[in-house]
């Protein structure tokens, strides 16, 4: 997501909020933990901890080092989790624009298979289990104003991140399969 938002607006600055179901690092009843607040029941308490996301993204992306910071509240639910990218982009975009720009590259960019959009006041996080895409725009969330962004997008933690692994595999070992649709151009 970040990727394609930079090449088209540029980020100049940007936070990642990442709100993360619970993991099998926390714990499940009060316990002692060597992390900070994570040593709080998982099952019953929103955690605010650190996240490695910004660092990993910079080394994804060099171009953005240093540009963005980043941390978790891990929430109790088991899967899917989302990541509020607030954004300062080099140029003014409206919410229409945004919008369009990610809904296409959901259907015509070279990272159609990681990027989904959708506009749908119904969705709720239970909605993208088993989802394969790294992550999935939310339209209907998305806020502008002048040249920052708040761009909401959903991900299955488990199964999406496992698909991204194998698509990477497949990569690495030369592997093709057909994909629909296919990118305009």
């Amino acid at each position: 997501m970040l990727k394609v938002i930079n090449d088209e607006f540029g980020v100049s600055y940007g936070h990642v909020e990442t709100v993360h179901s619970f993991t099998n690092d926390q714990n499940l009843i009060d316990n002692f933990h060597t992390g900070d607040r994570r040593g709080r029941s998982a099952v019953l308490n929103m955690v605010i901890t650190e996240t490695g996301a910004a660092r990993a993204v910079a080394k994804a992306l060099p171009e953005l080092a240093g540009k963005l910071t980043g941390n978790a509240i891990r929430v109790p639910t088991p899967d899917v989790s989302m990541a509020i990218l607030n954004l300062t982009l080099e140029r003014d975009v409206t919410k229409e624009e945004l919008n369009a720009f990610l809904r296409n590259a959901s259907l015509n960019s070279s990272l159609r298979q990681q990027i989904d959009y959708i506009e749908s006041a119904e969705v709720v996080s239970t909605d993208f289990l088993g989802s394969r895409r790294a992550g999935i725009v939310d339209g209907l969330a998305t806020i502008t104003s002048g040249n920052h962004a708040v761009v909401y997008v959903w991900y299955d933690n488990e199964y999406g991140y496992s698909h991204q692994v194998v698509r990477v595999l497949e990569k690495m070992g030369g592997v093709s399969r057909p994909f629909f649709p296919t990118p305009k151009g």
